[in-house]
């Protein structure tokens, strides 16, 4: 094609247009793929908790803050899964890390 005949900034707005038309059509297929994935997570049945979390400190030197029995769990990024070995050697070893609430020491005969 001649380049006398079309101006180069047509062009590159034809291109833009082009782009633009693609990079829509991308958003539409990501938007579906997650509508999909949201219907399939819903469908699914929540995941049981863990029997024994641990509530982390604050702080970078956040030690151990709390045990509790799964069915407590708090919420927050400071709160992981551990093993009931775990538990028990956390409440032997500080009976005051047991929750108030569902008394994991209880639980698991520590008292």
């Amino acid at each position: 094609m001649n380049e006398q005949a079309v101006p180069r900034l047509d062009l590159l707005r034809f291109l833009e247009r082009v782009q633009e038309r693609d990079l829509a059509r991308t958003r539409d297929w990501i938007a579906a793929e997650e509508r999909r994935l949201a219907e399939r997570a819903a469908r699914l049945p929540p995941a049981s908790p863990p029997d024994w979390v641990l509530q982390g400190g604050i702080g970078a030197a956040g030690g151990p803050a709390a045990v509790h029995q799964g069915f407590c769990q708090p919420v927050g990024a400071r709160v992981r899964a551990i093993s009931v070995d775990e538990a028990r050697r956390l409440l032997a070893a500080d009976t005051g890390l047991a929750c108030q609430l569902c008394r994991p020491d209880t639980a698991l005969g520590l008292l």
